[in-house]
């Protein structure tokens, strides 16, 4: 089966786009574009960085709710933004637990804390724990934990069947991570404004039943997964058993709300056939 929606991308107001739908055992279903090339992630860095926080709780090098950020947040709060701290800065804007404040600080509060527990730094412990397994070779962070990830489409179908299909993590971790934390807590999600209840997991976005969303119409309210203000996305959705890469050299903006959703819609259509 070959997705022919993805040829959908050649209409996007972008100089170099990659996509692909893979399956969890790895089955590539279609892919777009220079599927090697690499992209800045921004914030798809951060599913990245949770997986690897994972590794090292299931290591016992951390703890999911051991102290962690501003007092009376944990681990988890931090990986489910709700650890009260600002956006792009280390400061308190509630109590933790309170709000579901996204945040690009408390990921690379929570980045400090395993290369604390761990005595390596972030970006090497990612490679170890998370990269070099998967053989995510073209993939590297060199900076925060929250944003600063290149990648390619082949290596994120990496990713992407082994959330699916976990081997590094115990798929109990994975089904937990993936899973609401902090149920009905409010807040802004980046771009597509407030949103009651505001649902993530554990490093990734929920999509529930979010509106206006970046995911499609037709998406199981169980899809997961997190775009990039770089112009990436990437979703999984359980209820179609595939996951969906997209990586481009625009910035997020008007166009890629209008155009990422039509996009889903019709992999999805194809996909569930």
């Amino acid at each position: 089966m070959s997705v022919q929606s993805l040829a959908l991308i050649e209409n996007w107001p972008v100089a170099t786009a990659a996509a692909a739908v893979v399956r969890a055992d790895g089955t590539v279903l279609g892919s777009y574009g220079p599927t090697g090339h690499r992209f800045p992630l921004a914030s798809v860095t951060k599913p990245l960085a949770a997986y690897a926080v994972l590794v090292a709780y299931e290591e016992g090098a951390v703890e999911l709710d051991e102290p962690a950020g501003p007092p009376g947040s944990t681990v988890r709060h931090l990986l489910a933004h709700t650890s009260g701290l600002a956006f792009d800065e280390q400061r308190v804007m509630s109590a933790a637990g309170e709000r579901r404040l996204y945040s690009n600080a408390g990921f690379e509060v929570l980045g400090d804390h395993v290369a604390k527990a761990t005595d390596i730094s972030f970006g090497e412990y990612l490679r170890e724990a998370v990269l070099e397994p998967l053989g995510m070779t073209s993939t590297t962070l060199d900076g925060s934990p929250a944003k600063d990830a290149v990648s390619t489409v082949d290596d994120l179908v990496r990713f992407a069947s082994e959330v699916q299909a976990p081997r590094l993590l115990d798929p109990r971790t994975v089904a937990e991570a993936t899973s609401v934390h902090f149920p009905g807590t409010k807040g802004v999600l980046p771009g597509y404004g407030h949103q009651n209840p505001n649902d993530w997991g554990l490093g990734f976005e929920i999509r529930a039943s979010k509106s206006p969303h970046w995911t499609g119409t037709s998406s199981s309210p169980r899809t997961f997964g997190h775009f990039g203000q770089s112009g990436t996305f990437l979703w999984i959705d359980p209820g179609a058993g595939a996951a969906c890469v997209a990586l481009t050299d625009r910035a997020f903006g008007p166009w890629a709300v209008e155009a990422w959703p039509v996009l889903t819609d019709a992999v999805l259509r194809e996909v569930r056939g």
